[in-house]
């Protein structure tokens, strides 16, 4: 007994300073993710585990995979996203991109959403290599998920055609290490529009984008109210129902002149077996009926309606192998659950991989100013990694 806790105490040592290391690393995901790549390469390199980039069309950013032990089926997909969100105008109590210890806790950008994950599979790469597996554990890294889990496919269509079979994905989003079977899908969509400047108290020789965008906007507001009217009758997620929000909105130049161009972007999440395209194809038709009314008036003007992302939802399967296996590892005998938010665990379930939710740390601090990592979640995640290695083992 002794020995196991030593070598949980010890794995969540060399997991914190991996921590340091990826947290210092800005890969916000509006920049490249190419200098952490390289640092993983590295280390897996120093290890002898052949490492594969699937990168973006411009080579700018890429994900990464690997694998430890044999190519033969059977075996486990650690996964995990290595871009992290924005820290711009967040009221910070010490740098973001320096791992800082206080009260039992890690603060920095990424250490709970999602670097410490990745971090305990780096730490523990070592310990996987010197072990002699019998079924392989594959290390899998994507790129901007943080902006509609855009990276993944690329990865998951390679990781089908060149992997034996795994048992199951891990995705390692913080969950508290409870395992999470099941979430929403996100859709989301651009929408500008153009319309014709002229004085703001001439109104009949201009189209103002900003007034067309409201109209649609508020069609928004109306098909989000009809959502909230639609729960899921089982009552696992919360919200309970597929929800519909506007993020962000720009438009106009001057109080005094009819806007020549406004956009916005707005998302759906939506519950398992619902169609998001079935969704909003009312707003879409009603986009066209305006595109036709103004572009009739100013040949310039119009709505233009573009998808910026389709991540599907994770559908519950609380007896599948991904989910029994990742229980037993993380000592898990609660109730099946689900989370509102999206991940790329949809995007390996679509293709065919059993997969689960199951990291440290809490959503609740993703995103946040001053996210952290309890140690004590690290320490759960590193005892998860010493019995996933004895489960290789066996």
């Amino acid at each position: 007994m002794t020995k196991s806790v030593n070598s949980i105490d010890d794995l969540a040592g060399r997991a914190r300073a991996m921590l340091a290391q990826l947290v210092a690393f800005d890969t916000t995901s509006r920049l490249s993710n190419l200098s952490m790549i390289a640092f993983v390469e590295d280390w897996l390199g120093r290890l002898g585990i052949t490492t594969h980039r699937v990168s973006n069309a411009d080579g700018t950013k890429a994900n990464l995979y690997a694998t430890i032990g044999p190519m033969v089926e059977g075996g486990v997909v650690l996964s995990g996203h290595t871009d992290v969100v924005p820290v711009d105008g967040q009221p910070w109590t010490s740098d973001p991109f320096l791992l800082t210890e206080r009260e039992g806790r890690l603060y920095g950008r990424g250490t709970c959403d999602m670097k410490g994950f990745i971090a305990l599979a780096l730490a523990a790469a070592p310990d996987f290599a010197r072990a002699g597996l019998n079924r392989p554990i594959h290390v899998a890294l994507s790129y901007d998920e943080e902006v509609g889990c855009l990276g993944a496919p690329s990865m998951i269509k390679e990781l089908a055609r060149q992997l034996p079979t795994p048992a199951a994905v891990i995705v390692g989003e913080p969950t508290n290490m409870e395992v999470v079977g099941g979430h929403k899908g996100i859709s989301s969509w651009w929408v500008t529009v153009t319309g014709h400047e002229a004085h703001s108290s001439l109104t009949h020789l201009g189209v103002s984008a900003n007034m067309v965008a409201v109209e649609l906007m508020h069609e928004l507001v109306l098909l989000a109210a009809e959502l909230a009217r639609d729960t899921d009758p089982d009552g696992r997620f919360v919200p309970s129902h597929s929800t519909l929000t506007i993020g962000q909105v720009n438009g106009g130049t001057a109080v005094n002149i009819l806007a020549r161009q406004c956009s916005f972007v707005f998302d759906l999440r939506t519950l398992p077996g619902e169609d998001p395209n079935a969704i909003v194809a009312p707003f879409l038709a009603k986009a066209a009926q305006v595109h036709a009314q103004i572009s009739k008036r100013f040949p310039e003007c119009g709505v233009e309606v573009v998808r910026r992302s389709e991540t599907p939802a994770m559908a519950l399967r609380s007896d599948g192998a991904a989910a029994m296996l990742a229980r037993s590892l993380a000592g898990d005998n609660g109730a099946s659950r689900v989370v509102a938010y999206a991940a790329e665990g949809g995007q390996f379930q679509q293709a065919g991989f059993d997969t689960v939710i199951c990291g440290p740390g809490s959503i609740e601090q993703a995103h946040q100013p001053n996210e952290y990592l309890e140690l004590e979640q690290l320490r759960r995640g590193a005892n998860f990694m010493v019995r996933l290695k004895e489960w290789s083992g066996r």
